[in-house]
């Protein structure tokens, strides 16, 4: 089977990423087995050339077949694919089939799968079916969009990316109807999905987030914290159903019929009905499909009393799979998935005979089971993913032995929902293990060096697989190294953990000693954007968010705040406001400029549900963090002059408790800062954030009037605007302010000394001559 599913997967892969392909493959296929069947009826050689090939022809050709077939089946949707991909850019009506749970994108906008019933321009579209992916608005009208629901919409159609399964992305403008929910089962399975769900929320923080991705498969409510936390520490795979859950929900229907003295057909018959109600119950992703599938075949081989061919039983789901839907091919989750099974069938034991030298037989096994699921995936992980673990192995030892628990009990509580007291009492007990696992990934992603920074792409993936092979070979091979082998393989490993030890040490200890405990304003590297931490005592608020989530988790963790007494958006600009999704759940208040759109209303909602209190800052306005005043300068309050955006961005001023008085100045023009110069009077501000990030367009008249001590600029490196202009710096240098820039130093904090302010940056300053900024840590006057 082996050939047969590699040959099954890289012609699927070949038809997904070149449709016109799959032509040439059929006719290729019959004209292969046409000249094997020549060959082999023309075959003069000797008597070992002969058993050769009469021992290859069946294999050649099952593995012509299989990819005939699937070149077959990627023709057979060819057509309905590119009249679709044919509507791109046009508004259309669209009629779809919802086939799974909808996750809330960073547009506001619910996400999920689905298939067209009908889909074309005007108010009657013509029949075609063909899967696609849909944005639609949220509202209580899709409180429960989940598979089996039918909507009817008017869409913008934009075509999908080479080897997607959807022909087309859809994005709904206007009302959503609702049509139906779908069938019975499927209804009945929504509203158990919905009803555990609900029960899972009344739980306590994190493990409540965890709780329904582990026993349904619903991930929504993970918050981006712990949803970067689980990938950190390598388990968010325990949130994806797959093998694992439905082995577990098998084996539970096999042995409570075996229990009853039921006999091996009736236990299977029982096992592949719950196996059936749990697909329909978690719906039918990537994974569960090929462990479904896979499930079906070991259960087919259990009934014919064949049950230990666990790879070739795992070879064949996927290639029946990948002729059904040859598009799987290219889906992460059916790689890692299937990746991670191989793994478990092919690596788990020799790894464990091997750990087994030097650990006890149990603890062996114990740490083989996550480290063969990782050997298998890192190559595969490191194709699309710029972020590989260093801690996974542990992490997953201390939390996969709460996995199963937490589904079980899970699952029992969906089926005790018509009684709600021993329903609560189950989804309470599925709650333990599910804290666990969430605590786990959260101290684990906190660890340093728990993750590495790699480019990714086929090259790391070569890398990766290198040293997986590598890895599997030194702890599974039973011969110890001789001679040169030794000494090379010696000096790898020593090389190898001297830099990530001392790497480990520079960039963990090392950086926090050097950090300031004391800072008052942490001005983080988030590329070209704004983020800005004010701090005082105990309390932090933070200005923008920049526009990607990464560098702003980074940088809260690195400076330690957890939670946030406010967040204020200036405006609502990608650079300033795009990673505010990270904050949902974080922040007590929302301090916000004005709001024009439904997007910019949609995001602030996602905030509001995250506990947070939206407030829309006006001139005028004033508290307190901690022992530190703040108040709001710009804009005034219902001012018409300045549409929303730049020019009506928040901009506030904070002062004592720690925090020297400074004046965060957003993305104002300066026809706006002439505005506020002549309106709120700012008078001298220690520490100025220079606005727009040292574009030209300034006012110079208020940078004199605020003459301040230290010019702050959050900017990208080598950004396409040319930020920050020689005018605007030259301007800073004639009022004699040190400058320091995001792009040149990094994460900049500064710190209310008694002689001055004390500055340290992540970087040290570049070298260039007289006009060089300060140092990394450095006295302003």
């Amino acid at each position: 089977m082996v050939p047969v599913a590699v040959t099954a997967w890289a012609v699927a892969l070949l038809v997904s990423f070149l449709p016109w392909s799959a032509g040439l493959l059929i006719g290729g296929s019959v004209l292969g087995t046409v000249s094997a069947l020549v060959v082999l009826r023309w075959c003069r050689g000797g008597a070992r050339l002969r058993a050769v090939v009469v021992g290859a022809a069946p294999l050649g050709a099952v593995c012509l077949a299989v990819a005939g077939a699937i070149g077959l089946s990627a023709a057979w949707a060819a057509p309905a694919r590119a009249e679709a991909a044919t509507l791109a850019g046009h508004a259309v009506t669209a009629e779809v089939n919802v086939r799974s749970l909808p996750s809330v994108g960073a547009d506001g906008r619910l996400w999920a799968d689905a298939d067209t019933i009908r889909i074309g321009p005007g108010e009657h579209p013509g029949a075609l079916s063909v899967p696609v992916r849909i944005g639609v608005p949220p509202g209580p009208a899709l409180a429960t969009l989940g598979p089996g629901t039918a909507l009817r919409f008017t869409a913008e159609v934009k075509g999908a990316d080479a080897g997607e399964r959807a022909a087309a992305v859809l994005f709904a403008r206007g009302a959503v109807v609702q049509v139906s929910r779908g069938g019975p089962i499927e209804t009945l399975a929504g509203d158990v999905r919905a009803a555990f769900i609900a029960r899972a929320r009344l739980l306590p923080e994190p493990g409540s987030e965890l709780l329904p991705g582990l026993a349904v498969g619903d991930v929504r409510a993970v918050s981006d914290e712990l949803d970067a936390a689980m990938k950190a520490s390598g388990l968010s795979h325990l949130t994806a159903v797959s093998g694992s859950n439905l082995a577990l929900v098998a084996a539970a229907a096999f042995g409570v019929v075996a229990l009853c003295g039921g006999g091996r057909r009736l236990r299977v018959l029982a096992a592949v009905v719950a196996l059936a109600g749990f697909v329909v119950l978690v719906t039918p992703q990537p994974s569960v499909i090929r462990a479904a599938a896979m499930a079906g075949v070991a259960l087919s081989a259990l009934l014919l009393g064949r049950p230990r061919a666990g790879l070739s039983v795992l070879l064949l789901a996927v290639t029946v799979l990948l002729l059904a839907d040859p598009h799987l091919a290219a889906a992460p989750g059916f790689a890692l998935s299937a990746a991670a099974t191989a793994g478990l069938v092919v690596l788990a034991p020799p790894l464990a005979a091997g750990l087994a030298r030097w650990l006890p037989r149990p603890v062996a096994l114990a740490v083989a089971v996550p480290l063969s699921a990782q050997l298998a995936c890192g190559p595969i992980i490191a194709l699309f993913a710029a972020q590989q673990s260093l801690i996974s192995v542990v992490a997953n030892l201390l939390a996969e032995p709460a996995s199963p628990i937490a589904t079980v009990l899970g699952l029992l509580a969906c089926l005790a929902m018509p009684i709600p007291p021993l329903a609560d009492l189950l989804a309470a007990a599925a709650w333990l293990p599910s804290a666990w696992i969430a605590q786990t990934a959260l101290v684990t992603a906190g660890l340093p060096l728990a993750t590495i920074e790699a480019p990714a792409g086929v090259g790391m993936a070569l890398i990766m697989a290198v040293l997986s092979a590598a890895t599997f070979w030194a702890i599974a091979s039973h011969r110890p190294l001789r001679g040169p082998w030794r000494a090379l393989v010696g000096g790898l490993v020593a090389v190898v953990l001297g830099s990530v030890t001392g790497w480990g040490i520079v960039t963990g200890p090392v950086a926090v000693l050097q950090r300031p405990a004391d800072w008052g304003i942490g001005l983080c590297d988030v590329g070209q954007g704004d983020a800005v931490l004010v701090r005082s005592e105990t309390h932090a608020l933070l200005i923008d968010t920049g526009p990607d989530p990464e560098p702003l988790r980074r940088c809260l963790s690195d400076l330690g705040v957890g939670r946030l007494d406010a967040l204020v958006l200036t405006h609502f600009d990608h650079d300033h406001a795009g990673a505010s999704d990270v904050l949902v759940g974080r922040a007590d208040v929302v301090l916000h400029g004005p709001v024009d759109t439904a997007a910019h209303r949609a995001q602030l909602e996602r905030l509001r549900r995250g506990g947070a209190r939206l407030v829309q800052a006006s001139a005028g306005m004033t508290g307190r963090l901690g022992a530190a005043d703040w108040r709001v300068l710009w804009p005034r309050r219902d001012d018409r002059v300045f549409p929303p955006g730049n020019d009506a961005g928040v901009i506030l001023e904070v002062a004592g408790g720690g925090v020297p008085r400074s004046l965060f100045l957003a993305d104002l023009s300066a026809l706006s800062q002439g505005m506020l110069r002549r309106i709120a009077h700012p008078r001298h501000a220690t520490v100025v954030k220079v606005a727009h990030h040292g574009s030209a367009d300034q006012d110079p008249q208020l940078y004199a009037d605020l003459d301040p001590a230290l010019a702050l600029i959050s900017v990208g490196a080598g950004n396409d605007y040319g930020h920050p202009r020689a005018v605007t710096l030259d301007m800073l240098r004639a009022l004699r302010a040190p400058i320091l820039r995001t792009d040149e130093r990094g994460t900049i904090l500064v710190s209310q000394g008694g002689e001055g302010l004390r500055v340290w940056s992540e970087r040290p300053a570049p070298v260039e001559g007289p006009r060089a900024t300060p140092p990394s840590t450095a006295r302003a006057p």
